[in-house]
């Protein structure tokens, strides 16, 4: 059997990482400036992380959601008191769509209405409505598509407005990445969260805050949201909070009650991925990373829009876009190639950056020199 032939795949086969380093079977060390789409948060291989995770397998790698899952309540204060949310309910998945594809439904639970708001540039996942709520006609198969979901443009006020003075009654949520990831590292500004949250209010609508990507410490806030000084209804995470074990959830306002059999799952929330999300809400704590991604991340973007040959530098802490003049395959793969450097991309125009939130100045001067050389010879 082959593999479904789905992905594009670098000719580089990686079998060692430590901290913010890769090194491929052929010996060869590279800097990761992407963790694997924004997942490595407390760098490859934490001791502690390796530790936790080591014991919990030796003891009980699973079991069902029928039991009491003491790391479950463990996790939950610790996520409570890392992101300021003591009061919220937690509901544990296995990915970041299947969160969203959650808040959404939980939305219309509570609500009672149908209709989802989402925004130009999206991307909320891959399952049924989570890709319904994407903004890319190429990957909703014709079975996803729906009336439900309404797409605005992204930071428009007014659109927003507009469209709520018509149809706020019959909206159940409104779906925003405060920070878009595959939309390019575009920022929402603080008002237009601030006039979601006001307007979700107004109308009795729910306001799902999706932090796949700009949660768990990457912009300097546990949610990328909260730099609006607001609090959302739903925040779903995955992607960094098992620093690459399979995990995602839901923190969700006191306001909406759960119900027996309202949502379920099977693996979410098992024993395994709690040690391993325990651990990394450890770090992120014991090491307060959060303040060391807003002093590398705004040295890293102070740096950067200082270099020659580029359009506009977007981003919070350590979730960076740097956009150019022309496509970035090429100079992506003499990143990869020549200066040994892991990057990702947002189309064709813009290199991503989500290293783990451990990242130094001495990384990122690594990054900013070898970055500063290819450019300099590309201009």
């Amino acid at each position: 059997m082959k593999m479904f032939d789905v992905y594009p795949l670098h000719p580089v086969t990686i079998v060692k990482a430590e901290g913010s380093y890769v090194w491929d079977d052929q010996g060869t060390k590279y800097l990761d400036m992407y963790g694997g789409h924004a997942v490595i948060s407390i760098g490859h291989t934490h001791p502690h992380y390796v530790e936790l995770v080591t014991r919990q397998i030796r003891e009980i790698g699973f079991y069902s959601n029928s039991v009491i899952i003491a790391q479950q309540k463990e996790l939950a204060e610790k996520l409570g008191k890392l992101s300021g949310k003591t009061d919220y309910q937690l509901f544990l998945v296995n990915s970041g769509a299947e969160a969203n594809e959650n808040a959404m439904k939980l939305a219309s639970f509570h609500t009672g209405r149908k209709k989802v708001v989402a925004f130009r540039g999206a991307f909320h996942g891959r399952t049924s409505l989570a890709v319904a709520a994407t903004d890319n006609p190429a990957i909703v198969a014709p079975v996803n598509e729906t009336d439900n979901v309404v797409f605005l443009p992204y930071n428009d006020r007014q659109s927003l407005e507009e469209y709520f003075a018509k149809h706020g009654e019959e909206t159940a949520a409104v779906i925003i990445e405060a920070i878009q990831g595959v939309g390019g590292i575009r920022v929402a500004s603080e008002e237009f969260l601030r006039s979601i949250r006001s307007l979700c209010d107004q109308y009795g609508t729910v306001w799902i805050a999706d932090c796949v990507q700009c949660g768990c410490g990457r912009s300097g806030k546990y949610y990328a949201s909260d730099w609006a000084g607001v609090n959302a209804d739903i925040y779903t995470m995955a992607k960094g909070i098992g620093n690459g074990f399979p995990m995602g959830a839901l923190s969700i306002t006191p306001v909406i009650a759960a119900k027996y059999g309202m949502l379920g799952t099977t693996f979410g929330g098992n024993h395994l991925a709690c040690a391993a999300a325990i651990a990394v809400a450890d770090v992120i704590q014991e090491n307060n990373l959060m303040d060391n991604v807003e002093k590398v991340g705004d040295y890293l973007i102070e740096r950067l829009r200082t270099l020659p040959g580029i359009k506009e530098v977007r981003g919070r802490g350590l979730m960076i876009g740097i956009e150019l003049p022309f496509e970035t395959a090429e100079l992506r793969k003499k990143l990869l190639f020549d200066e040994k450097i892991f990057v990702g991309s947002s189309g064709k125009y813009v290199i991503r950056l989500l290293p783990a939130l451990t990242l130094t100045k001495a990384h990122a001067d690594i990054f900013l020199t070898a970055f500063e050389k290819l450019l300099t010879q590309k201009c």
